[in-house]
């Protein structure tokens, strides 16, 4: 099958490829079909130097962006290989996420809480996929880019997990935001990975503890920067949520001090075709995890890309 010409740059993941550089994909994707598509996404990210500032191949990011580029016919990719099942990966719910006892009380009642980083694909973050899929309302997604996972539990009254997060990479564009901040297109593209995103929010619905969210989150304030360090090679600075106004008022961010910017235009993070339909209009909040975060994200120099999302206006 021929493959369409690429007559212009193209972003994907917080970088853009140049046409020089998207023509080096299709020759890869053509003759090396015999690699598979694992293999190959790997063997672009060496040449392109596509990596997390760990040093680490950016693989995941390149195999959706081939992916990507097949929708257009831009590139032909081997067949998937039968090694399991196909299509979105599904989360078996199991008897560890079912519903527990009501869990009652004040957040100081549990005191201290712990945020316990999930990670691997262990027995902690099966129970964390499981408990996203049943109980939050956009359910389980493999996250894309850098991210990081916690579960909460009391130390205080040991038992069943009270909450689970998610903190991926943040959306490539997000008018409200990038007007607050105040940098150019190319501080944004420099530096954009100096934000990070609270993709998933799940108090449990038995939970019933009174001031337990702005608790957690300001547990995570605290927590966050070196853990996201520990694992990426650099701190953020700055902290933001997309709200739903239609299911939630944000109180508990409020409460952490998080400030509301305003609102989205409602495009998804991966719409780049402007349909407003996907994705409903969504009230942003930051919280700065340091002082003239404005400044300083208009002046630092951050390592390379670490994979964001690519759209949210």
């Amino acid at each position: 099958m021929r493959q369409a010409e690429i007559p212009q740059p193209l972003t994907f993941a917080g970088r853009t490829f140049s046409v020089q550089e998207l023509q080096l994909i299709q020759e890869i994707s053509r003759d090396y079909q015999s690699l598979g598509r694992t293999e190959i996404s790997r063997t672009l990210c060496e040449l392109l130097e596509w990596r997390r500032p760990n040093g680490r191949l950016k693989n995941h990011e390149c195999r959706l962006l081939l992916e990507r580029l097949q929708e257009f016919g831009a590139v032909n990719l081997p067949e998937i290989r039968p090694l399991g099942r196909r299509g979105p990966r599904a989360v078996e719910l199991t008897p560890q996420s079912e519903p527990e006892q009501e869990i009652v009380g004040s957040a100081g009642e549990f005191q201290p809480l712990q945020l316990e980083v999930v990670e691997g694909s262990g027995s902690d973050s099966r129970l964390w996929q499981e408990l996203m899929e049943r109980y939050h309302y956009l359910r389980y997604r493999v996250p894309v880019g850098a991210n990081l996972r916690y579960l909460v539990r009391s130390t205080a009254c040991p038992g069943p997990e009270l909450a689970g997060l998610l903190w991926t990479s943040p959306a490539w564009k997000m008018a409200v935001r990038d007007r607050w901040i105040g940098w150019t297109e190319e501080q944004r593209r420099r530096n954009l990975q100096l934000v990070v995103t609270n993709a998933r929010f799940l108090i449990l619905p038995w939970v019933h503890i009174k001031g337990l969210a702005s608790k957690i989150l300001s547990l995570c304030a605290r927590r966050l920067p070196a853990d996201w360090e520990r694992r990426y090679g650099y701190r953020p600075r700055l902290l933001e949520t997309l709200v739903d106004a239609n299911r939630f008022r944000g109180t508990c961010y409020r409460a952490a001090n998080w400030i509301v910017l305003g609102r989205t235009q409602g495009r998804g993070r991966m719409d780049r075709h402007h349909d407003s339909d996907r994705s409903a209009p969504k009230d942003v909040y930051i919280y700065p995890l340091c002082r003239n975060v404005q400044q300083h994200l208009c002046r630092a120099v951050a390592p390379a890309f670490s994979g964001v999302a690519e759209e949210q206006q």
